[in-house]
């Protein structure tokens, strides 16, 4: 990979390089400021790389018409409407990946998140702890086997912290990939568990 990020005169990071295999977790460190979100939007595809590559099955990203189906990364920005319902903007989401979801699979989601009786609601009436678990249940809803989460649990009560973990488990149990960082400790697998510190 060798990705660096520049903010003016400011190296944020240079020659960071990481390989994710199916099953495995990549616990992203670093202080604030270091460049830890800006790493994540880079590999996800979200960001310019001006140095390094980043790539998917050997291919670069940039030239590959799968990767964004492929992944799914949960920022800062929910990237949901605020004006259509939990219910809405998970089917909308997974039909921007070229996928359909069954309403009865949005509404096991959205229970399981502990949003049973909000499936309808718009999303701006919701607190901003219930907008978070809407944004995480397209880890539900959706297929992709890369998934890119910057703080996935902030915010969260500790029964939502502990369904989150239960959920990234089940997905590395099966094949699945996860990049993240996290301020809070997620009891995850010591078998399946790497982290990289950015030293910014």
């Amino acid at each position: 990979m060798d990705l660096s990020c520049h903010r003016g005169d400011r190296s944020l990071y240079s020659g960071v390089g990481f390989q994710l295999r199916a099953g495995n977790c990549l616990h992203l460190q670093g202080s604030n400021g270091a460049g830890k979100t800006s790493l994540l939007r880079q590999v996800s595809g979200l960001s310019p790389v001006s140095e390094g590559e980043v790539s998917w099955c050997g291919k670069p990203i940039k030239d590959n018409e799968y990767f964004c189906a492929e992944r799914i990364y949960l920022g800062h920005d929910l990237a949901m409407k605020e004006d259509l319902s939990a219910m809405e903007n998970l089917k909308m989401d997974a039909a921007i990946a070229g996928q359909s979801v069954h309403p009865d699979k949005v509404f096991s989601a959205l229970k399981r998140l502990g949003l049973k009786g909000r499936e309808h609601l718009p999303l701006r009436v919701l607190s901003q702890g219930q907008k978070r678990r809407a944004a995480l249940a397209k880890l539900l809803t959706r297929r992709a086997a890369l998934w890119i989460l910057d703080e996935p649990v902030v915010a969260l009560d500790v029964p939502s912290q502990t369904a989150i973990t239960q959920i990234l488990i089940a997905h590395l149990d099966e094949g699945g990939m996860v990049l993240f960082t996290s301020h809070q400790h997620l009891p995850l697998p010591s078998t399946s568990i790497a982290s990289y510190r950015l030293l910014g």
